[in-house]
């Protein structure tokens, strides 16, 4: 399904019945298969595979050679880098158990990319995890577990390294310093702030993440803002 505002480029391969949304731009050599929803304003990347039944969002931004496979989500405005991969069989066979050709069948892991949410270049998801709204996966990463949102996480497999705002930026602790991953550090000043555009959070101990305590101020209003930062971490 597309209108006249969704551009689909003569190379790419888009199956029977996805649903391409208005504005929705698919590069060369991508490949879209059945089932699959596309969001408004969303663009899917040179030579990237999105799998049967996915469902990604609106304004979300995937580059060139992602691979998106069955049983993930991806919502509104999230990134994806270069050859990031959102994986989905945990324990994967080409053989049965009684070495006869085939492997089992595959039990998808649910994997969804929540609200906001980047995963750099050459990051993998493993399935069975989610990614929290605004969260930051670093180049390379391997994801095993969930990651909270606004959660800075690199490393293989991914730990928590910081906190990152929703403009992206690291957040800072009470010092000017990169606000640190341990939490035993949050016990006696838990609030963190944005050195660019000056959102305030605090770290919630019930969530292992974090929630806005204050917007930017109105000399940062060009940083993004959506409405929907106060709250993430209840989501």
């Amino acid at each position: 399904m597309t209108d006249d505002t969704t551009r689909v480029h003569a190379t790419a391969i888009v199956d029977d019945g996805v649903e391409l949304a208005a504005t929705a731009v698919v590069w060369d050599r991508a490949v879209i298969r059945r089932g699959a929803r596309i969001g408004p304003g969303s663009s899917i990347g040179r030579d990237s595979l999105i799998d049967e039944g996915v469902a990604i969002g609106a304004h979300v931004r995937i580059h060139s050679g992602v691979l998106v496979y069955r049983g993930a989500a991806v919502e509104d405005g999230v990134y994806l880098g270069p050859r990031a991969i959102l994986a989905n069989d945990r324990y994967p066979r080409a053989l049965r158990a009684d070495g006869t050709p085939g492997g089992e069948d595959v039990q998808p892991g649910a994997i969804r990319l929540r609200h906001g949410a980047s995963v750099g270049a050459g990051a993998i998801i493993v399935g069975g995890c989610d990614v929290g709204p605004f969260a930051t996966v670093g180049a390379g990463a391997v994801v095993t577990h969930d990651v909270p949102a606004f959660a800075l996480v690199a490393g293989n497999p991914a730990h928590r390294i910081g906190w990152v705002c929703a403009c992206g930026n690291r957040l800072r602790d009470a010092s000017g310093d990169p606000a640190p991953a341990e939490v035993e550090r949050y016990a006696s000043d838990p609030f963190l702030t944005c050195n660019r555009c000056e959102r305030r959070y605090v770290y919630v101990p019930d969530h292992d993440s974090l929630e806005e305590r204050r917007p930017p101020t109105s000399r940062s209003a060009s940083a993004p803002d959506d409405g929907r930062r106060r709250s993430v971490a209840s989501e």
